[in-house]
């Protein structure tokens, strides 16, 4: 009689909780509470931080709508902080897990570069006209306390989320882009470069002017308060358009081939969920259109903020696509 003896199933990937990841977690979860706490008063009515003759202070009803929506969305972090470092977080499926630290990176990315770059301007004497602009609208202690607090978020889980994906995908971003396995770059990956870069033309002119001084396209709100700050913020979404347009075309047309694979991932991972998160925001913000008809955007802006949305969906299209190819193709090989 015999015995066929199968060969031990190999280990699924592991998250380790080894004591970075839990300080990170920790960090995570407590740069949460000032956020949380500040939106809490204000939804139970607390005028703290909110100066007299602020805008917030117009429309208590929508206030409270906002706040409770932004509360959710920065429960979010904690909800990831715990998924990147549970052994259960691993039987996320990936799309579930991805996506919302796409957005969060997104949408902390620009503030963990902009506001320590702001404070800088500012303290040069730079900061012009937005700021008082600002202090109109909240005391800047809570800019402060807020900002500070997403800095820190953003570091904790970025910090999280690339020990955990370590861990789970890391063998589809090893390697140089030179020796990409057949199939992993495309046809499909050079047309959606070519689209991203063609799109990315508008957006990246208007914004490049506008961080020269032009003014033409803005509104005559916007225009009038320009400072300092308002560079910057015009700066960064130029440096994180160039970001993911240059990772989409180096991972889809193979240049820099003796650049790790990581390169080009990580740029258009950054850039793509800068734009696009950020387009988006800015475009939803103009929806709804300000009181006053000086502040309302106009339609290059908006067209900018569309054109940007479009292209960090084109640019993050096309790292999904390369993940798919290259999980399939390591499937395929282990099969």
């Amino acid at each position: 009689m015999t015995q066929s003896i199968a060969p031990p199933a190999a280990p699924g990937p592991a998250v380790r909780t080894g004591r970075p990841r839990r300080i990170l977690r920790a960090v995570a979860v407590v740069s949460c509470g000032p956020y949380l706490a500040l939106k809490a008063a204000w939804v139970a009515g607390s005028r703290i931080g909110i100066p007299e003759g602020s805008s917030l202070l117009d429309d208590r009803l929508a206030m409270a709508v906002v706040n409770g929506v932004s509360m959710l969305l920065d429960s979010a972090v904690i909800v990831l902080a715990l998924v990147l470092t549970r052994p259960w977080g691993l039987r996320a499926p990936a799309w579930l897990l991805t996506f919302p630290v796409w957005v969060a990176t997104g949408l902390l990315a620009p503030v963990m570069a902009g506001f320590p770059a702001q404070l800088v301007v500012r303290a040069s004497g730079g900061g012009g006209a937005s700021s008082g602009g600002r202090e109109a609208f909240l005391d800047e202690w809570v800019f402060a306390v807020v900002y500070t607090g997403f800095i820190a978020q953003g570091l904790a889980l970025g910090g999280l989320f690339v020990l955990y994906a370590r861990d789970r995908w890391g063998h589809l971003w090893r390697g140089r882009i030179g020796d990409l396995p057949v199939g992993a770059v495309g046809p499909a990956h050079r047309a959606l470069a070519v689209a991203a870069a063609v799109l990315a033309l508008l957006p990246l002119t208007l914004h490049a002017l506008w961080v020269c001084g032009v003014s033409a396209g803005l509104g005559e709100g916007r225009a009038a308060e320009r400072g300092g700050e308002f560079y910057v913020l015009e700066a960064l979404f130029v440096v994180f358009l160039l970001a993911a347009v240059t990772g989409a075309v180096l991972l889809s047309f193979r240049r820099g081939r003796a650049l790790p694979v990581s390169v080009p991932l990580a740029l258009a991972w950054v850039g793509s969920g800068a734009v696009a998160c950020w387009g988006g925001w800015l475009s939803l913000a103009s929806v709804g259109g300000a009181a006053d008809l000086a502040d309302r955007p106009t339609p290059l802006m908006n067209l900018a903020y569309a054109g940007q949305m479009l292209v960090g969906l084109l640019v993050a299209a096309i790292g999904a696509y390369h993940f798919a190819e290259r999980s399939a193709g390591a499937a395929r090989r282990s099969a």
